[in-house]
């Protein structure tokens, strides 16, 4: 396994505060990352102008080996993150223009897509499940998919479905391991790669509990769980704004939420109606306001 590099950070600091030839070189290749990762050593020392060894001293003081493991590295990191080196910033009249269309039109389109694909019978078979569990055990590690975790527990919980969140990795195995054939576990990942998300679902699934994954229907963790809501983060090509994705997988989770209370049926009533009567002594007592949030 070849060593974690970042080489774009250490291209940067050479053209900062590297030796003249080491700017010149630095400034060439973050101009064109695509041409230095295909670039001959002869191609790069004379479109620098510099010497074919600089070239080589170059790339060891970067910790490669050599003109051929720097063109790997500079490679990766053009295929991982290429698209965020030389984005230009949209001017100010954009941004006061754009700014909100951008945000809200993804939101949309993301709900949209996710409407017009996701399985419902799937959700229902879910919602089934989590209506006749004694606990639902919720997990998601990182920031979209934790954020998920918690946002199931709070639509549950109101339905009287005894349903708790873990965002810690080792909360997650453990909570798995004390699981049983009564308890449902929901594991969120819109990679499918998180590694203590898979871990919990195989634990809870070797003591007989019912596990459903929210993720990439092709990932590990939608092999490891018995039952899948495919998920698929589609392409947001803004990198300035927030990913979309999150909007469709909080609109599975309401999806969810509303086929559970349906399947559990009016029984659920009783409890929202006791939320909603403690959270008026509290709050302005309005009843077109949103159940607790």
């Amino acid at each position: 396994m070849r060593d974690i590099l970042d080489i774009v950070m250490r291209i940067r600091l050479r053209a900062e505060e590297g030796s003249k030839s080491d700017r010149r070189l630095a400034a060439l290749i973050l101009a064109d990352v695509d041409f230095a990762s295909k670039a001959s050593i002869a191609e790069l020392a004379t479109r620098a102008g510099v010497s074919e060894p600089t070239v080589t001293r170059f790339c060891r003081t970067l910790g490669c080996e050599g003109i051929r493991d720097f063109k790997f590295h500079l490679a990766q990191a053009l295929a991982v993150g290429g698209i965020y080196l030389n984005a230009d910033a949209p001017d100010r009249d954009a941004r006061e223009s754009r700014i909100a269309t951008a945000v809200a039109a993804s939101a949309i389109a993301a709900i949209e897509r996710i409407r017009d694909s996701l399985d419902m019978s799937g959700v229902m078979g879910v919602a089934a499940a989590i209506a006749r569990a004694e606990q639902v055990v919720i997990v998601g590690s990182g920031g979209t998919s934790s954020m998920m975790a918690v946002e199931m527990q709070n639509r549950l919980f109101r339905l009287g479905v005894r349903a708790a969140a873990y965002t810690d990795g080792q909360l997650q195995r453990m909570a798995a391991s004390v699981a049983r054939p009564e308890t449902v576990l929901i594991a969120f990942s819109t990679s499918g790669f998180a590694r203590s998300a898979i871990d919990a679902t195989v634990i809870a699934r070797q003591y007989g509990a019912t596990t459903i994954a929210i993720t990439a229907a092709d990932s590990p963790l939608a092999a490891a769980a018995e039952f899948v809501v495919g998920f698929a983060a589609a392409d947001d090509p803004n990198i300035y704004k927030p990913h979309s994705s999150r909007y469709a997988l909080l609109a599975i989770v309401d999806m969810i939420a509303t086929a559970t209370a349906e399947t559990i049926g009016p029984k659920v009533l009783e409890g929202l109606r006791r939320l909603k009567q403690s959270l008026a002594t509290f709050k302005v007592n309005n009843p077109r306001l949103p159940l607790g949030d």
